[in-house]
């Protein structure tokens, strides 16, 4: 009788140790660090746009958040011939802030492949705000895969898939995205002219997000509500353990 019950208290401890472990067992680690400026300079036709994410501290923003963001980043890379095609003194017009804005604008806080993109939701969220809102992109499909893109003062189209693997995405356009907010009322050598993203009646699927800051991760109830309920079953299994080992005793 008396090596039944050690054996029982033994299976006990065993049991609530593992259910225990299980419960707090930390999270997945985040994927590797990306180098953003690798994948642009491979690319060959980016040392503008390089520049201005350096300079704006962008560069080191997107790279550090990529290590904690669960939702990822898709990028949208003027070439250096889009920016050229600008006219003169576009950029150096703009104020450091309006500068990060600009870049921000080209960066959507979640990850989108082009089969996405071909179906997303409009206007998608950029991470460019300003107290009214975020600054939304229009995409639309042409074709079997073909992806358009309209900031309502210039539009064009995703062509060559930099990088499309979790946790970044990075697609070539030919045009800067110029924000409505920004050049709505300025005449650009970009004359396209599309819809208003503000236009759409669709809502953004994109959480709200901070100035510079990543997506907010929608997993952090769920992690605290899953380790609750091992704790509870880790308790249920001592507890029935324990009235076994009481009956055998008896």
């Amino acid at each position: 009788m008396a090596s039944k019950s050690f054996t029982l208290i033994l299976l006990i401890l065993t049991t609530f140790l593992m259910a225990q472990t299980q419960a707090q067992a930390p999270a997945p680690a985040p994927s590797g660090a990306v180098n953003l400026t690798a994948i642009l300079e491979k690319g060959g036709q980016y040392t503008t746009l390089i520049k201005l994410l350096k300079d704006t501290q962008q560069l080191t923003q997107i790279e550090s958040q990529l290590k904690s963001n669960s939702q990822g980043f898709t990028l949208f890379a003027p070439t250096d011939n889009a920016f050229q095609s600008l006219k003169p003194g576009a950029l150096n017009d703009l104020s450091d802030d309006k500068k990060v804005k600009l870049i921000l604008f080209h960066v959507t806080p979640k990850y989108y492949t082009i089969s996405d993109l071909l179906t997303v939701s409009n206007p998608v969220r950029t991470q460019a705000t300003e107290e009214e809102g975020a600054w939304g992109l229009n995409f639309t499909g042409q074709g079997g895969n073909q992806v358009n893109i309209s900031t309502g003062v210039v539009q064009t189209q995703l062509n060559n898939a930099l990088r499309e693997k979790f946790p970044l995405a990075v697609y070539q356009v030919d045009k800067v995205l110029l924000p409505l907010e920004l050049f709505g009322t300025t005449k650009t050598t970009h004359s396209s002219e599309a819809p208003s993203p503000k236009g759409s009646k669709s809502t953004p699927e994109i959480p709200s997000v901070g100035k510079a800051g990543g997506a907010p991760s929608p997993h952090g109830d769920k992690k605290d509500t899953n380790a609750a309920n091992g704790r509870n079953v880790a308790f249920g299994l001592v507890v029935g353990l324990a009235l076994i080992c009481i009956e055998a005793l008896h």
